[in-house]
């Protein structure tokens, strides 16, 4: 019986392991592929604290070092269910099943694609899915942003302070964005280019221009860029605990800003959960405060 199982292994799931062995709770880590999640695929990490320049890998590998120092247990397993027995947690895997007095979720949000041939090679050398992440890297050149709501128009707002060119390539005649995103837009140096989208990369080693397409005149045009960043949504990975806590219409699980589900002795941490900003950072902190909600838990519930 463990004290908490920590399902997923990226920076949110990895502080909370950390955390859990600094307070000498019996925990468990399971992840399915590797530590890290998404912060492995970053190239350049700039904007952590602390740490002047790094790799997402080098920074996934001392967080990993870290967690397990102070006695969390990992296993690298593909969890398949979760059953909530009330004051007993049950993680099932395909070939174990763990119990646990508290769960976090940390399983993260892995960004919608375009489903272009060359777009996974092309990730960190060019193609992006998080303006603020990798934006500092494009300053003075010119950048391409894909998407119609919030996120796409914000990303274009701030490259727009970096970059020397930033267009901003819609599907649509129109944005789906909030009135006062589009007022900003329209009144900026970035160019729209609507009723259109990406149909191809083209590259060297690195990303060198983008095929554009018109949908309803079904013309094409090329266009040199240095970097596209894509923002036409994230999908949480939260199959695994449908009709286990509450998710929003997204898909993203629901708390307090405490990490809380709806579920007694459940909290969901990083990018799984419903918020406005996920960084590594963001998702860091939500570890720190799950591992200490679960706490709290576990002393009321002796």
């Amino acid at each position: 019986m463990y004290d908490m199982i920590i399902v997923g292994g990226g920076p949110s799931g990895l502080t909370a392991a950390l955390y859990a062995g600094r307070a000498e709770l019996k925990a468990l880590m399971i992840e399915k592929a590797f530590h890290g999640g998404q912060m492995v695929t970053t190239n350049e990490v700039e904007n952590y604290p602390g740490i002047i320049e790094t790799t997402g890998p080098e920074l996934a590998g001392i967080m990993y070092e870290q967690a397990i120092r102070f006695g969390t247990e990992v296993k690298f397993e593909e969890v398949i269910k979760i059953e909530d027995e009330g004051d007993i947690k049950k993680v099932v895997t395909a070939s174990n099943m763990y119990e646990a007095k508290t769960i976090l979720l940390s399983m993260g949000a892995k960004p919608r694609k375009l489903g272009l041939p060359n777009e996974e090679a092309l990730a960190g050398k060019g193609v992006s899915y998080c303006a603020i992440c990798d934006g500092g890297f494009y300053k003075d050149k010119t950048v391409a942003v894909v998407g119609g709501g919030d996120t796409a128009l914000e990303d274009a707002l701030y490259l727009a302070r970096l970059a020397k060119k930033v267009y901003l390539i819609h599907r649509r005649d129109s944005f789906r964005a909030n009135k006062h995103l589009q007022t900003r837009v329209a009144q900026s140096s970035v160019e729209v280019i609507w009723n259109s989208g990406v149909t191809k990369l083209n590259a060297e080693e690195t990303l060198k221009s983008i095929e554009i397409t018109n949908l309803i005149e079904n013309t094409t045009q090329e266009i040199p860029v240095d970097g596209v960043f894509i923002a036409v949504g994230n999908i949480p990975v939260t199959e695994l605990v449908k009709g286990l806590v509450d998710l929003n219409e997204q898909g993203y699980i629901m708390t307090d800003e405490n990490c809380k589900t709806n579920k007694s002795g459940i909290f969901a941490i990083g990018d799984i959960r419903q918020k406005k900003l996920r960084q590594i950072i963001t998702a860091a902190a939500d570890g720190a405060i799950g591992v200490y909600e679960a706490e709290q838990y576990l002393v009321e519930h002796e």
